[in-house]
């Protein structure tokens, strides 16, 4: 079994939800309290803090508190270690997929011959 970066897990699980996601979008265009996170997604406040748990545990968002008031706010170099582990699978599949090219090249040549 191949070893798991645990936080990699996290941020794909965060990322996994439709309902994360586009929490996070809207964290793209600026900060917001969490009431104005919960109301487009018609979904109760603590149902809607659930998420907003998962998505800090991942590091995607960051959340402070001014007296009753939580506001949350992106952390995109979050995202980082996602971009990465599939630039590095890109890479392995774009080299496969090149070797495979070569190989059937190689065999179309010598049918021809």
């Amino acid at each position: 079994m191949a070893k798991h970066d645990t936080d990699l897990s996290l941020l794909f699980h965060a990322l996994a939800d439709p309902t994360r996601r586009a929490i996070l979008t809207r964290l793209g265009e600026g900060s917001a309290r969490v009431t104005d996170l919960a109301g487009p997604t018609g979904l109760r406040l603590p149902t809607v803090m659930r998420h907003l748990s998962v998505l800090e545990e991942a590091g995607l968002i960051a959340t402070a508190k001014d007296g009753r008031i939580r506001t949350c706010a992106i952390v995109p170099e979050a995202l980082e270690p996602a971009r990465t582990w599939m630039d590095q699978q890109r890479a392995i599949w774009e080299a496969r997929l090149d070797r495979f090219d070569a190989f059937v090249a190689n065999v179309m040549k010598e049918r021809t011959k």
